[in-house]
């Protein structure tokens, strides 16, 4: 690998709120150690779909993820299986999904919660959690430091090339208090207070980072259809790499590409979007 990459996916946030309510991130945007861009994710707009398209580079209508209710392997070459085309290491802390979408479905809670596969054509070191019981009620998402200090463990202890962290705090939030109260301001705030000491281990570590969303949510905590709110994220870049303007929308199947670039991964056909930053 030419590089190394780290993808942090906070499930849900609308553009407004990045830039609002992020201040550590932002205060690297102000310093000039990070850019930042509007992210505009696919439809529907919802989280699966959003999943699937990320790492495979291809829209709904094409890997066939319609939502939530329909997860399954895919067939599409991903970000996971060019890396490790490449010679990387991979790794992965997040929902379970990720794990049924890109090594096995359906997902064995007690086989797949945690692996180490050093051979796996995909995902080498995989921690993952299902939310099993979530309602607007009960959350059942795990402490996002302990996801941001597995990530770190798992980049520390196996030397990962790829890397990818997804937590779903905000958006179950969102869904319960929706994006304009007291309960979500105070949550934001915290998410960017504990990711924070992070980045700069990370960066220490010889990692690229790319902070963002797979989505956004509209005044009613809603997301799957079309609109700014709904489908609108902020993406921060740290890194060396060479990007476009910052008034430019990334679309969300860039993203597969574009790591596959910085990290001197294969590109394969079906990955028909370009870069978004200059490769090295």
């Amino acid at each position: 690998m030419q590089s190394k990459l780290l993808l942090i996916l906070l499930d849900g946030v609308p553009y407004r709120n990045w830039r609002r309510l992020f201040g550590n991130l932002e205060g690297w945007v102000d310093s000039g150690e990070a850019r930042v861009w509007t992210h505009r994710a696919v439809l529907p707009s919802t989280s699966a779909s959003c999943y699937a398209s990320i790492h495979t580079g291809v829209a709904p209508q094409e890997h066939g993820c319609t939502g939530n209710g329909n997860v399954f392997r895919l067939a599409q070459p991903d970000v996971f299986s060019q890396v490790r085309a490449g010679g990387g290491i991979t790794g992965a802390v997040a929902h379970s999904f990720w794990s049924e979408f890109f090594n096995r479905h359906p997902f064995d809670v007690v086989r797949d919660v945690e692996y180490d596969e050093p051979q796996s054509a995909t995902i080498n070191h995989g921690r993952f959690h299902t939310m099993t019981g979530y309602g607007k009620a009960n959350q059942m998402t795990p402490c996002d430091l302990d996801l941001f200090a597995t990530l770190t463990s798992l980049c520390q202890r196996f030397g990962l090339d790829y890397g990818m962290l997804h937590t779903c705090t905000l958006d179950s939030m969102g869904h319960r208090f929706y994006h304009d109260s007291e309960e979500m301001d105070h949550a934001c705030f915290v998410m960017d207070e504990m990711l924070a000491p992070f980045i700069p281990k990370w960066r220490a570590a010889g990692y690229e980072v790319i902070v963002t969303a797979d989505h956004g949510q509209d005044a009613r905590g809603h997301h799957g259809g079309r609109g700014a709110l709904q489908q609108d994220a902020a993406l921060y870049y740290f890194g060396p790499a060479e990007g476009p303007p910052e008034d430019t929308v990334i679309d969300q199947l860039q993203l597969a590409p574009t790591i596959l670039s910085r990290l001197g991964a294969p590109i394969p056909p079906s990955m028909r979007a370009a870069s978004f930053l200059a490769g090295n």
